[in-house]
């Protein structure tokens, strides 16, 4: 089993959130520390660009200020935690995260982060696809709108794992 942790970077955290982030944050870094505690993998995904492709829309213009991706400290990040630095939603498309989790033997995955509908929905899917078993900690995500959220816990995520809590 591993924890994978989406996109709380300070860069995101900025956007208004359903939850207050640092809250949701700080669920996600107790579960990275509980985790740990028990020697297994903790994955920490950034996203650091954008897709190629159709620019007309929903791609931010000019550069990321220099912090964007930088990790927001309620993760407590350690040196044996693996970064996934990311430009798609999804964590496995163009990273190294598939043959990460497989060199670690993982089956199964805790998914959390935000935006629960964009960065967590996308790799909960991708997990699915690969034939990877996938819980959500709904607890330990959040999203800037309220539906989009809903519709993501109500219809997608039943069909891809299970949920539960922090």
């Amino acid at each position: 089993m591993a924890l994978i942790v989406v996109d709380f970077q300070k860069g995101i955290a900025a956007f208004p959130c359903v939850h207050p982030v640092d809250a949701v944050a700080r669920k996600a870094g107790d579960m990275a520390t509980a985790f740990r505690s028990r020697g297994l993998p903790v994955v920490l995904v950034n996203v650091t660009g954008v897709a190629p492709g159709r620019t007309e829309h929903g791609h931010p213009s000019g550069a990321f200020p220099p912090d964007f991706a930088e990790l927001m400290p309620e993760l407590n990040a350690q040196p044996s935690d693996h970064l996934v630095s990311k430009q798609m939603w999804g964590a496995f498309t163009g990273t190294d995260l598939q043959a990460y989790l497989r060199a670690s033997d993982v089956t199964q995955v805790v998914v959390c982060g935000v935006a629960t509908s964009i960065g967590v929905e996308s790799t909960a899917r991708q997990a699915h696809e690969l034939g990877t078993n996938v819980t959500l900690a709904v607890d330990a995500m959040t999203d800037v709108s309220a539906e989009a959220r809903a519709n993501s816990l109500e219809q997608i995520f039943p069909r891809l794992g299970e949920t539960g809590t922090a």
